[in-house]
């Protein structure tokens, strides 16, 4: 395997500060600092955040320096109706395709959801619960299916501290993951499509919702955002 360079190590470190809500949208991000922090010049850091920027994430101001891109609760709906198609390949694909480790490591993952519920660590069931998916795509041996799904991830990452501190959806979540795990030991394509399709969209509503309810971001919102740094 081909060690990660420096830019794809920036990349990701970036992308994580991203995701994970720790600058606020529209602040301006601090090069000087990010510089410091990662023990690198700027140089090769706005070359990452030049990615950022195709992936959404940042906003190049020439001359003027480069900001948070805002979020826009009106992408939560086409992002998650792309992402469903996806999920109902992934179903269709993973039964012919996973092999019995890689539903092994599914079990695994399963299991430290339900842990991660029983704690109410609200932060480790969104972080487990991406790896499960992510891995579940995996599964289908379909590279450029993978690379979709990640951007698509990626992109709703940003959305889910509205729902990352309400326990009933994490409970119910966990509920159609338990249905999604008797799909997948049955390798029962139709059912596993079905489950997967019908788990984003439930999902999706419950940040639909939530944005709704708040008037999009609030004082609440905000406080959710610094919590969820963790994530």
């Amino acid at each position: 395997m081909v060690p990660p360079t420096l830019h794809d190590r920036l990349i990701v470190r970036l992308r994580a500060i991203f995701l994970n809500g720790e600058l606020p949208e529209g602040s301006r991000i601090p090069e000087v600092a990010l510089s410091e922090r990662f023990g690198v010049s700027r140089t090769p850091l706005r070359e990452a955040l030049k990615v950022m920027a195709a992936e959404g994430f940042v906003i190049l101001r020439p001359n003027r320096g480069a900001v948070v891109a805002p979020i826009d609760p009106t992408e939560v709906a086409p992002l998650v109706e792309f992402k469903g198609a996806l999920e109902r390949l992934i179903g269709l694909l993973v039964p012919l395709r996973a092999s019995e480790a890689d539903i092994a490591e599914l079990e695994g993952l399963h299991l430290d959801l339900g842990e991660a519920l029983m704690r109410q660590d609200h932060a480790a069931y969104t972080r487990i619960n991406y790896a499960f998916h992510q891995r579940l795509a995996q599964a289908t041996r379909n590279p450029v299916l993978v690379q979709n799904y990640e951007a698509v991830q990626q992109k709703i990452w940003r959305y889910r501290f509205t729902i990352n501190e309400l326990s009933e959806r994490l409970a119910a979540s966990y509920a159609e993951h338990a249905g999604i795990m008797v799909a997948l030991r049955a390798r029962t394509r139709l059912d596993l499509a079905e489950r997967l399709e019908e788990h984003n969209r439930l999902t999706g509503e419950a940040m639909a919702q939530a944005l709704a309810t708040s008037g999009r971001f609030g004082p609440s919102q905000k406080k959710s955002r610094r919590r969820s740094r963790s994530v």
